[in-house]
């Protein structure tokens, strides 16, 4: 199903199917990143031997902060590479 769309004076083909495939792609994986996200927390809190949200919020440990955040850039980098293909 695609249908041409006029913007101004040029023209061009939409396909709407391909476009609707890529939405519903680009929500699976969202939603699958996000569950990994939240899998790769529960590990470092569950794992870890102290309490996470005690050494960042009242210890200011910027140090933890730092290698939670560099596992969840990680994390990012690989579900953008299985977005890409």
């Amino acid at each position: 199903m695609s249908s041409d769309v006029l913007i101004g004076p040029l023209a061009f083909d939409f396909n709407w199917d391909s476009a609707l495939g890529h939405v519903g792609a680009a929500v699976i994986f969202g939603t699958l990143g996000i569950a990994m996200f939240l899998v790769a927390l529960k590990l470092i809190v569950k794992l870890g031997p102290f309490d996470v949200h005690k050494e960042i919020e009242t210890d200011q440990n910027t140090a933890l902060g730092i290698v939670i955040g560099s596992i969840m850039l990680g994390l990012a980098i690989i579900v953008a590479a299985a977005i890409q293909g």
